[in-house]
């Protein structure tokens, strides 16, 4: 005869219904714990580099060029993209999984900046519309690692 106590030791040796779910729930915690910290990563960049950049283009006697919003979006990927990088390698990713996120950070910036050549958008919609993407776009890059991001090790 199984007592509860039996029962319960049984599932959880087992890899019952009942120990799945703690499981599955630390994973997605994981990920978007992963995924948020990746956010804040891209804003600490954008603000300490693009700060950085702006105080020496002010040093030098220069101005921002946001008369040209093609250099201020590929500004805005590169210095969201090297904190994120930064980030990404101390907490232990390999170069290729780095160079996918970055990439995905880059990519609404060159899918847009023809669309600005065109007429079809302005300088501020392309700002926006790069911004809005990065977020999806990082997810997905992500979501298609899932093991990894969701894992306690990475490479």
């Amino acid at each position: 005869m199984n007592t509860s106590d039996e029962a319960r030791t049984h599932r959880a040796q087992t890899g019952g219904e009942r120990s799945t779910y703690p499981a599955t729930g630390h994973r997605r915690r994981r990920f978007l714990r992963h995924y948020l910290e990746m956010v804040a990563a891209m804003l600490i960049g954008m603000v300490v580099l693009g700060g950085l950049l702006r105080g020496l283009l002010i040093i030098a006697g220069l101005r921002y060029p946001t008369h040209y919003p093609e250099l201020v979006a590929m500004e805005m990927a590169f210095t969201m993209s090297a904190g994120m990088a930064v980030w990404m390698r101390h907490r232990g990713h390999g170069w290729p999984t780095t160079l996918e996120m970055v990439g995905a950070m880059f990519a609404p910036a060159i899918a847009l900046i023809p669309l600005l050549w065109l007429g079809v958008i302005g300088g501020d919609a392309l700002l926006l519309l790069e911004h809005l993407a990065m977020f999806p776009l990082m997810f997905l890059v992500m979501w298609r690692r899932r093991a990894e991001y969701e894992g306690s090790s990475h490479g």
